[in-house]
């Protein structure tokens, strides 16, 4: 028997288990989540403290930290990027086009 997946990629898997969109979210979402944990470490901001610059409960920068809670909104990055004075920066990958 051989594997049906031989030769392909692994987006080309993803996409077959019906899955891409779900695996990239989460994958995005633990970078972020991690990128913000070290950004709030270097700047020794404790989750206190960042609840209290972006004008939210603690609880919200647990979900925003959850590396699992991929539904974080823009509106909430932003204002994550200004509390701990990091630049938000989002792009596309490089050479894509519409």
């Amino acid at each position: 028997m051989t594997n049906p997946h031989v030769g392909s990629d692994f987006d080309e898997f993803l996409d077959e288990e019906g899955i891409r969109e779900e695996v990239t979210a989460a994958a995005l979402k633990r970078v972020i989540a991690w990128q913000l944990e070290q950004a709030m470490q270097a700047k020794h901001i404790t989750k206190t403290e960042m609840a209290a610059r972006m004008r939210t409960s603690r609880a919200a920068i647990n979900r925003l930290l959850n590396e699992d809670d991929t539904s974080v909104t823009l509106a909430t990055l932003a204002r994550a990027s200004l509390a701990v004075g990091v630049p938000l920066k989002i792009e596309f990958g490089a050479g894509a086009v519409a």
